[in-house]
């Protein structure tokens, strides 16, 4: 499938938290509650160590700095509904988001919707885009390894029938980069907190304002050789 003019792109595959809901900050406050209430205290440090990560391992990372007896499903449960309560009030989208994933959506290419967060919290996240702009979503306990292992890309690429290394994939973090990556995919990183540092096959972009399918079909184009 391409988006009509005959090019390389088959498919646009979107990270969730941080490149399209601006949901970090939530996120951040989430686990600076969950390790205040272990006797702990959360760090920009600490919040930057685990951007991108599943709440697994963000929650064995809260376990080891406060010292607390609890169970990672546990820590992972007080972090998902200290999140959720933010949710209520509604994240916003970054700039350019909520156009592209509509663009793209109206066009020929399929896009899958790739996060590390939970099947339970992503209607939730998503709702200022709608989950039903994307042809398919994977969730981040819908797979073995989570970012930055390729596999969630790799399922995203299989559920579309698209091949991983002609489609583009956004993210914001250097976890989320990495498993793109990993994936073989083109992947652009449009940046919600620290730099991501450079790398073979990935551009890095301020914003996702302007681009449109043109563009995308240009990096796959040029990804090719």
């Amino acid at each position: 499938m391409t988006s009509g003019n005959g090019a390389a792109l088959q498919g646009v595959l979107f990270d969730m938290d941080g490149t399209l809901i601006d949901s970090e900050g939530l996120w951040g406050a989430a686990e600076a509650e969950t390790v205040a209430a272990l006797g702990g205290v959360w760090t920009q440090e600490d919040h930057r160590r685990c951007i991108g990560g599943a709440a697994e391992p963000v929650a064995r990372y809260i376990i080891e700095l406060t010292g607390s007896d609890l169970e990672p499903a546990q820590v992972t449960a007080r972090l998902h509904e200290a999140y959720a309560r933010r949710l209520a009030a509604g994240p916003g989208t970054r700039p350019g988001a909520k156009e592209l994933v509509a663009r793209v959506a109206r066009s020929a290419v399929p896009s899958a919707l790739v996060t590390s967060t939970e099947r339970v919290l992503i209607e939730a996240t998503i709702g200022a885009i709608g989950v039903a702009e994307f042809d398919t979503t994977v969730a981040g306990d819908e797979v073995a390894h989570n970012k930055p292992h390729p596999e969630p890309y790799l399922k995203a690429a299989r559920e579309l029938g698209v091949d991983p290394a002609l489609c583009v994939a956004f993210e914001d973090s250097a976890v989320g980069a990495a498993s793109a990556l990993a994936a073989g995919c083109v992947t652009v990183a449009v940046p919600a907190g620290p730099p991501v540092p450079p790398a073979e096959g990935l551009t890095i972009v301020d914003s996702l304002e302007g681009i449109d399918l043109d563009w995308l079909e240009r990096l796959v184009a040029g990804a090719r050789g």
